[in-house]
């Protein structure tokens, strides 16, 4: 998306024609729908401009700039390397504590810019305009200070502004970066925030029918479950004590975490729930809650029963693959809960929509899915062992980070090892066990224990790929009809 000459935009009245030269200016990749009231704000403050201002007819903004993943917009933007311009338009009455709220809120996003920001609101029915102070505070002013930000604001970025705001600065992994996340460099999106919202609003031990409280929140791969769920403990532990049980395996980076983290005690899987009981926790959390089996969750009730704390739980949604791969997920389990309350994430953060729609159309090859285009993903054949080492190696020297199903070889980490961590690239094996059944759905010999907490193999790369953010590499071995079938999905 680039800059607007916000003058030029304003010259038409329709709104169609608006909306359409709107999109040819700025290179969005959609039509912008823009209200009536938005056009006369946005003409009125070119006007007040150009009073104090000569050549205020070549000001270029970027309009309506919404930050990717994130959902945050803004009205006007102005950027360059010394400073950043920042103007909310409003139409009518609106209070002084709205206007800070969301002045705040916007230096809240754009903080991490490390440049000086300065914030303005433009109130088009009364011509008013003011700024953010450095303390917090609204304070009338008028355009010739604007005016003089904006000349002086020379050699302004003209690019694609998305670019400048990744969100590889703003969305983390506790469990990639937990430096990060004990100094709260991070965001959550606005419905991560509700969802918070909604899972400590009100929270007690018992629902009123009487049932113990379980609230719980899912969703694909790579929506920010785990970032949720540790963001929603942290909020919790500034004023009372909560435990989180991981039912994933042990990891460096969360023994760091709870090293240094003192108001979150960690707990792993197979971890001694008796002596847990002897603890004052308030609040119980689970990570990876579709790894739940019958009688781990009964045994996590009976801890929330003695401890009479409510459980926050957070799982994944699996249904994209065959329910016999599924093994033991406590999807189901937790869902059919008499006092459980669920919600759903949708917006992914980490996987973007191309690499999402690739690893549910792998595991179930269904017809709809193959409409998409995939150029992010890499598919080799290997007709033996000795060619299948050849090309991981190729991968890992390209960048990608090896997931494989078991221990054996020193390179690669292992799909327990990779989880709720996240890879620029990955790229994993699918040898001669895998087949394609008569409804098209991914399966694999020598099924897992479903008892097991790993799962299935199916689910195993299910996972595994879900861990990469921007590319995925398949390799096939010496598996000639699985390899045709991801070639077609690949070629349509």
């Amino acid at each position: 998306m680039k800059p607007v000459n916000i003058y030029a935009l304003t010259r038409i009245n329709d709104g169609n024609s608006l909306s359409r030269l709107e999109r040819q200016l700025s290179g969005r990749d959609s039509l912008l729908k823009i209200k009536s009231w938005e056009t006369d704000g946005l003409r009125l403050f070119c006007e007040e401009l150009s009073k104090v201002m000569d050549n205020s007819f070549e000001t270029e903004f970027y309009y309506s700039f919404v930050m990717p993943k994130l959902g945050k917009e803004f009205d006007l933007i102005r950027i360059n390397d010394e400073y950043i311009i920042n103007v909310e338009l409003k139409s009518g009455n609106v209070s002084d504590e709205a206007i800070i709220r969301q002045l705040k809120q916007n230096r809240y996003y754009l903080a991490t810019t490390g440049l000086p920001v300065f914030y303005f609101t433009f109130i088009s029915s009364t011509g008013r305009l003011v700024r953010l102070s450095n303390t917090g505070r609204l304070v009338d002013t008028d355009f010739t200070e604007l005016a003089g930000l904006i000349d002086r604001q020379r050699d302004c970025f003209e690019g694609d502004i998305e670019e400048l705001f990744s969100e590889d600065k703003y969305i983390i992994s506790p469990l990639s970066d937990p430096d990060r996340f004990l100094r709260g460099d991070y965001f959550l999106t606005f419905q991560q925030r509700d969802i918070k919202h909604q899972l400590v609003k009100n929270l007690s031990y018992k629902d009123k029918e009487g049932n113990l409280t379980v609230r719980g929140f899912t969703g694909y791969p790579g929506t920010g479950k785990t970032l949720l769920l540790y963001d929603t403990a942290m909020f919790l532990s500034q004023k009372e004590r909560v435990c989180l049980l991981h039912l994933g395996p042990k990891t460096a980076e969360l023994d760091r975490l709870n090293s240094i983290l003192k108001r979150i005690d960690f707990y792993y899987w197979g971890a001694d729930l008796d002596k847990i009981k002897q603890e004052r926790y308030t609040t119980i959390f689970v990570d990876e809650g579709h790894k739940l089996t019958p009688h781990l969750l009964s045994e996590i009730v009976s801890l929330a029963d003695a401890l009479k704390a409510p459980i926050i739980v957070s799982y994944n949604r699996e249904d994209a693959i065959c329910p016999e791969e599924r093994g033991g997920s406590g999807t189901g389990l937790l869902e059919s809960m008499p006092g459980f309350t669920g919600f759903k994430l949708t917006n992914r953060i980490r996987l973007n929509n191309e690499l999402s729609a690739f690893i549910r159309c792998i595991v179930h090859a269904s017809e709809p899915y193959h409409k998409h285009d995939f150029p992010s993903v890499s598919l080799s054949y290997a007709a033996n062992e000795d060619e299948t080492d050849k090309l991981i190696k190729y991968y890992i020297d390209c960048g990608y980070t090896y997931i494989k199903e078991t221990e054996e070889g020193d390179i690669g980490l292992v799909v327990g090892e990779a989880v709720s961590k996240e890879f620029a690239g990955v790229v994993m094996i699918l040898n001669e066990n895998f087949y394609y059944d008569e409804q098209m759905y991914l399966r694999a010999k020598n099924i897992k224990n479903p008892e097991d907490m790993a799962g299935s193999r199916v689910r195993d790369l299910f996972h595994g790929l879900s861990r990469a953010k921007k590319n995925i590499a398949i390799v096939v071995k010496n598996n000639g009809p699985v390899f045709e079938e991801i070639l077609s999905i690949l070629q349509k």
